[in-house]
């Protein structure tokens, strides 16, 4: 009998594209799709034929905008009031509604009803076709994965991103940072030739997100991350914004015509700036042409690199900014930096490399990983470390990752009471005492946050557990806090009450407004529902595409043998010729039909063409 052999992959779960990897043959094989790619648009669509995911959803975007959803990781863990969403609603051709808790949800049309989805369930699809494509490769069923976010991403981010792993049917093991994640690709790819400690900027600019990474590689392979910046909401899908922007008030001063709320035509938009962005990382000009952008007016009009740049020199701005957080941070000198790493399809940006080119004073910068696979590469290493793979390469791995932002509680005074600093190494464990502020006072509530303003509401609140207090005058009655931080940088909150010893705890990702149980639940329930529906599609299509076949099969026929000797009776030329007329009128409806409708059409063209042609043959 085989023995099980456990098997992980590595996620990258990106906001424009994803990846993903395995470790087979003590190396990191990136594997691609159905398509053949190695990397998947984050994309799922909705059609009254059935669900599409990937390069097949994005292919058909201009035609179906309000039932396409992208940028889901913009969405993932944020309530439907947070001010950065709000702004992104005004762009996305979707509509997002105000779910239960505050937890935005994205509105489609699904086989003529409409359906709410969370942000983890459009990325848990994303998740699932990652993970068949993984199967398919591999030949047998995968359960592991480690899988990326950003190093920004919020405690909330985080757990709601390990909930879309559960509803895919995957056993997170870890979640990790995706520069650390690119370090690790680093490190692997350079270990022989590290003689001495060196220290290494990650600069990760991917489509919606960016962070920025400082690390130290020592001669053993050891990553240790010192510090880290970034910004969750910036990324190529703000250059392409920004460009829609000025296409729509060019459009408007040309034709006096505002396509600002025809969704269509901005999606279409959007999908020619995208490329026309890709095409000046390359040229210097390009064009963007769009047949009948509005009510039969075209759209052409050229665009520069130099004005690309200058539409977007305040987002370029911004990632230098986070640079110098970021060395500020981990009290280094840029000339203490030894690599500065690209990582991320924005960083083929001309002006992005110039910029930090510049920033370092002239130094190269490093392209030695791949761009687009290199978060995906070190998640798989360390997937395969934690499932206890052999090997030096992946044995040998030691990475200390830290905290991004910092960890406190809001006192009397309104200010934040830091527990746990930002770039502190994680898991950590930190605890502080606090005291009652009022006379006989029964309970006392914390308030957990998480950043770097004196305010604590200035902070992004996480939630808040209550610790009861035995009545005593203020000052007297006293709770010691603990933050306790897992490899996931996911949270836990306790406090204890020193005189009576009595312990109050919370996971506070559970309490922000987020999934329950039963949620998360029916989410599975759900995505089991939509696979089954997703597998009689294809064998539907499977069914249509026989039958069309088969016409086209038979009409070859009857024109090869016409030719002939052998050439069919006027009798037996009628009877075909009205089988495949009748056959052919299931394929002119407009709407999908059932597998059986396909089936008996193409049976009953089989009993009247087959023996007819065989006796022509």
């Amino acid at each position: 009998m085989n023995r099980y052999v456990a098997v992980a992959i590595g996620i990258d779960l990106g906001t424009t594209y994803s990846c993903v990897g395995v470790w087979q043959n003590d190396q990191v094989e990136i594997i691609s799709n159905d398509q053949g790619n190695r990397t998947m648009p984050s994309c799922v669509a909705f059609t009254n034929g059935g669900r599409l995911i990937g390069e097949g959803a994005k292919n058909q975007i201009s035609m179906n905008p309000t039932n396409t959803i992208y940028d889901a990781k913009r969405l993932i863990g944020r309530r439907f009031s947070d001010t950065k969403l709000q702004e992104d609603m005004k762009l996305w051709p979707f509509e997002v509604i105000k779910g239960s808790n505050n937890i935005p949800k994205i509105l489609v049309s699904y086989n003529g009803e409409n359906k709410e989805f969370s942000a983890e369930e459009i990325s848990s699809m994303v998740l699932i076709k990652l993970k068949e494509a993984a199967e398919k490769f591999l030949g047998k069923t995968v359960r592991d994965a480690v899988i990326t976010v950003p190093a920004y991403f919020d405690d909330s981010q985080r757990q709601a991103t390990k909930d879309a792993g559960h509803v895919a049917g995957l056993n997170v093991l870890q979640i990790i940072n995706e520069p650390t994640s690119a370090a690790i690709a680093y490190g692997l790819d350079m270990k022989n030739d590290i003689v001495r400690d060196i220290n290494v900027l990650i600069f990760d600019l991917g489509g919606g997100t960016f962070d920025v990474s400082l690390v130290t590689i020592d001669k053993k392979g050891t990553i240790a991350v010192k510090a880290v910046a970034g910004d969750t909401h910036l990324g190529g899908q703000d250059f392409d914004n920004t460009m829609v922007d000025f296409f729509v008030e060019q459009f408007k001063r040309k034709h006096s015509i505002d396509i600002g709320k025809n969704k269509r035509a901005l999606s279409r938009l959007r999908v020619a700036c995208e490329k026309a962005k890709r095409v000046l990382s390359s040229i210097i000009d390009t064009t963007v042409d769009i047949d009948s952008l509005h009510d039969g007016v075209d759209f052409s009009m050229r665009i520069s690199r130099a004005k690309f740049e200058k539409l977007n020199e305040d987002f370029f701005s911004k990632c230098i900014e986070m640079v110098e957080k970021c060395l500020g941070d981990a009290e280094l000198h840029k000339k203490q930096i030894d690599e500065v790493v690209l990582v991320g399809g924005s960083t083929r940006i001309p002006k992005v490399q110039q910029l930090l080119k510049d920033f370092f004073l002239g130094k190269e910068l490093s392209k030695k990983i791949h761009a687009d696979e290199a978060v995906a590469y070190g998640a798989t290493v360390l997937a395969a470390k934690l499932i206890g793979c052999s090997g030096k390469k992946v044995s040998n791995l030691v990475l200390i990752d830290v905290v991004p932002l910092s960890l406190g509680v809001e006192v009397r005074d309104g200010s934040l009471s830091i527990i746990v600093n930002r770039n502190s190494s994680i898991p950590t464990k930190k605890e502080r005492n606090y005291v009652t502020a009022d006379d006989y006072q029964k309970v006392i509530t914390f308030n957990v946050y998480q950043g770097e303003r004196t305010r604590a509401v200035d902070n992004n609140w996480l939630g808040k557990f209550e610790v009861a207090v035995p009545p005593a005058p203020k000052g007297k009655s006293q709770v010691r806090v603990a933050f306790d931080i897992d490899a996931n940088g996911i949270l836990n909150c306790s406090g204890v009450e020193l005189t009576t010893g009595l312990k109050k705890g919370i996971i506070i990702t559970n309490y922000k407004e987020r999934l329950s149980t039963e949620n998360i639940e029916k989410m599975l329930d759900d995505a089991h529902k939509y696979k089954l529906k997703d597998e009689d599609y294809k064998k539907t299509i499977f069914a249509r595409n026989a039958l069309e076949g088969y016409i086209d099969d038979v009409k070859s026929k009857i024109k090869k043998i016409g030719n002939t000797t052998k050439r069919f009776n006027n009798k037996d030329l009628q009877l075909m010729e009205t089988a495949i007329e009748k056959a052919s009128e299931i394929l002119k409806q407009s709407r999908v039909v059932d597998f059986d409708e396909y089936q008996k059409a193409l049976n009953q063209l089989e009993k009247v063409c087959l023996p007819i042609i065989a006796q022509h043959v």
